[in-house]
C-alpha cells in the first residue's frame, strides 16, 4: 500500500507514520512532503500513491491549491486542526478528514471506509477542485478586507483596518480615522464597508459612523435611551449617538 503524507510539522508527520506502520503491514511510505510545492512536482511525475494524508495548512499555502494544478486520482483523507464543527463541510462533500492530533480510533475509522471501498468507489474520491473551494469557503466563512489603500499627498499608502478606529460620512465622502489621529478618505460608502469589514470588530452605529469596539473610550445614556458613544479626536462638535433602532443590537455587539 502506497503512502504519501504531507506534512509540514516534523513531529506531526513522524507521528503518524509511527501510526500507519503499526496497522498497515505493507505500507510503501513513498515520501513525506512539507510543502505544496514538492507535493506538485512529485505528483507531476506520475507518482501516484494508493492513499495521501495531506495537512489543509502547509507554510507555502493551502493543500487545496494542489488540486487545482494537477490532477489527483487517489483517495484523500486531510488532517487538520480546524474546528471540528467545521469539518462537517468535508462530511458533507465526502472527504475524510482527521482533526490534530490524530487520534487511533479516527485513524483507524479512516483506514476501514478506504479498505472498505471497492474499485467504482475509490474513483468518487478524486476530489475536484469546485468540491474543495466549496469546503474551504464553508470552513473559513466571509473573508473580509485587511487593508484599505488611501491617497496622501501624491502617495498611495496601505492602511491596516486594525489601524482604522472608525468609518464616517461627510460631504458625500467616506473618511477613516487612525489610531494616531490622522485622517484618510476611502474609495467605498458605508454601505459598501457594511460588508467588507469584520462585524466582530466593527459596528454601524448609524447612518453617519461605523465604529470599532476597541476604539469604544465609552458609552452613556442619551436622551430617549439612546446611547452616546465617546470616541477618540471626533471633529470639534460631532456627538456619535447609536441611533434607536440599533441600541439593543449595539448592547448585544459590546457584550460579544
Amino acid at each position: 500500500m502506497r503512502v504519501l503524507i504531507v506534512e509540514d510539522e516534523p513531529l506531526a508527520a513522524d507521528r503518524l507514520e509511527t501510526m500507519l506502520r503499526q496497522r498497515i503491514d505493507n505500507l510503501e511510505l513513498m515520501a513525506v512532503l512539507d510543502t505544496i510545492e514538492d507535493t506538485v512536482e512529485l505528483l507531476k511525475k506520475g507518482a501516484l500513491p494508493d492513499l495521501a494524508f495531506l495537512d489543509i495548512q502547509l507554510a507555502d499555502g493551502l493543500s487545496f491549491s494542489v488540486f487545482d494544478q494537477v490532477p489527483v486520482d487517489f483517495p484523500v483523507v486531510f488532517t487538520t486542526a480546524f474546528d471540528q464543527y467545521a469539518l462537517r463541510a468535508f462530511e458533507v462533500n465526502s472527504i475524510d478528514y482527521l482533526l490534530k492530533p490524530v487520534a487511533g480510533d479516527k485513524l483507524d475509522r479512516a483506514l476501514s471506509k478506504f479498505q472498505q471501498r471497492d474499485a467504482g468507489e475509490q474513483k468518487e474520491l478524486a476530489l475536484n477542485a469546485n468540491v474543495l473551494q466549496q469546503a474551504l469557503a464553508m470552513l473559513q466563512g466571509p473573508k473580509y478586507k485587511e487593508r484599505f489603500v488611501v491617497k496622501s499627498g501624491a502617495n498611495l499608502l496601505t492602511v491596516p483596518v486594525s489601524d482604522i478606529q472608525y468609518f464616517w460620512s461627510q460631504d458625500k465622502m467616506t473618511w477613516i480615522r487612525l489610531a494616531d489621529g490622522r485622517k484618510h478618505v476611502v474609495d467605498f460608502t458605508l454601505e459598501q464597508l457594511d460588508d467588507l469589514v469584520n462585524p466582530a470588530a466593527y459596528f454601524r452605529v448609524n447612518r453617519k459612523y461605523m465604529v470599532r469596539l476597541d476604539a469604544i473610550q465609552k458609552a452613556t445614556v442619551y436622551s430617549n435611551s439612546r446611547l452616546k458613544v465617546h470616541l477618540p479626536d471626533l471633529d470639534k462638535g460631532e456627538e456619535v449617538v447609536v441611533s434607536r433602532e440599533k441600541v439593543q443590537a449595539f448592547r448585544k455587539w459590546l457584550a460579544g
